[in-house]
């Protein structure tokens, strides 16, 4: 338990438990929530304009006087050939036909990585916690967030990327499992068969680092995260069971989605953004496949795909939109922010002393109890 006391000190938080932050689902109230009831409430940033970014921040902190982390994407930005780009707008162009959408309708690169202009953003709101998606921000950023008092965590998908971000400046390493909704964190390879469940990754992560590690990956529960504590975790890091609470921007479709969604039926793809991401199935990942070669550089394949997501959400369809979400999502439950985070937080740690209660009458010589 040192490093769950040494991480809730660092970040000023009350019990172990963090919003993972998930760019377009992210909303001031979601994050202000989870950061009331003791958790780190947590804001994808990928996907905002400094000014946006600056607005809803103020409207975080007109919520909550509570610690909140801001996320952001370390990727290099595309370089996609016009070759490339026709070949992919080629595989799309069905849909484009079916929907009367114009073959060269493009929604631009939301996503942005993180650079000078952003870090000068950050400083100037001063967030306690900063994270960061696959890897670590130019040294000379970091040095400037770290000169200014803040955390600094990023996600790791192997024991290898843990130490990698440690030496690059990582104060809190978030340990991915395989099982975890959206964008994997992986930057040292491109090879998504090698990734790893969050029970071999978390223990592995835990011994290779010398700083806290937060568990993420098919966490919905208090059991799930008790496990994640057992496995030497000091926190969890919880992402789809929170896009069922209210205050998530979640659409109705992905909601519908989410609702009857079953362990069996998520895959990663790289078809809506480029980069490999764990959702739900649909009739784009059935007719192209989960992984598909011509899909341009993270972010651009998003541009071609945007365009027909929209229409077909207009008409009432989720077979063409990214439907995030972990392989826990039906262990979820609808409820409020906030009351999910203590649940979480009373659960694991119940979970908890119960096995230390068997424990103990194990090593006295008695029986543990029986369960069905």
């Amino acid at each position: 338990m040192k490093r769950m006391r040494e991480l809730l000190e660092r970040l000023a938080i009350d019990v172990p438990v963090v919003l993972a932050p998930m760019a377009g689902n992210s909303t001031p109230e979601l994050v202000a929530a989870v950061s009331n009831a003791g958790g780190l409430g947590s804001y994808g940033c990928a996907m905002l304009s400094r000014e946006q970014l600056a607005d809803e921040c103020s409207r975080i902190r007109a919520l909550s006087n509570r610690s909140f982390n801001l996320n952001f994407f370390c990727h290099a930005p595309p370089d996609v050939t016009a070759e490339q780009e026709r070949a992919w707008r080629a595989k799309l162009a069905p849909y484009h036909a079916e929907l009367g959408v114009d073959t060269n309708a493009s929604a631009g690169g939301a996503r942005r990585p993180f650079d000078d202009e952003t870090c000068e953003a950050v400083l100037a709101i001063g967030p306690r916690v900063v994270s960061f998606h696959f890897g670590m921000p130019k040294p000379e950023l970091v040095q400037r967030l770290k000169a200014a008092g803040m955390v600094l965590m990023s996600s790791a998908t192997t024991s290898t990327e843990a130490r990698r971000l440690v030496d690059l400046g990582a104060d809190v390493i978030i340990a991915q499992g395989f099982e975890a909704g959206g964008h994997r964190g992986i930057f040292l390879t491109s090879d998504i068969s090698t990734q790893v469940g969050t029970m071999a990754l978390v223990p592995q992560v835990v011994d290779a680092v010398n700083v806290p590690v937060i568990a993420t990956g098919g966490i919905a529960d208090a059991r799930g995260a008790a496990a994640a504590l057992a496995l030497g975790a000091a926190a969890v890091q919880v992402g789809t069971a929170y896009l069922f609470c209210p205050q998530a921007k979640v659409s109705a479709l992905h909601r519908a989605a989410l609702r009857n969604a079953r362990d069996d039926q998520t895959v990663l793809t790289n078809l809506f953004t480029g980069r490999p991401a764990r959702g739900l199935v649909n009739r784009l990942i059935r007719d192209l496949g989960p992984i598909h070669p011509a899909a341009p550089q993270f972010p651009a394949a998003a541009n071609a795909v945007t365009p027909l997501r929209a229409e077909a959400e207009r008409r009432g369809s989720s077979d063409l939109s990214p439907l995030w979400s972990g392989q826990a999502a039906a262990l979820a439950r609808e409820c409020d922010a906030a009351e999910l985070t203590r649940n979480l937080a009373a659960g694991m740690f119940e979970v908890l002393g119960e096995l230390g209660d068997a424990a103990r009458k194990v090593q006295r010589g008695q029986r543990a109890p029986a369960h069905s």
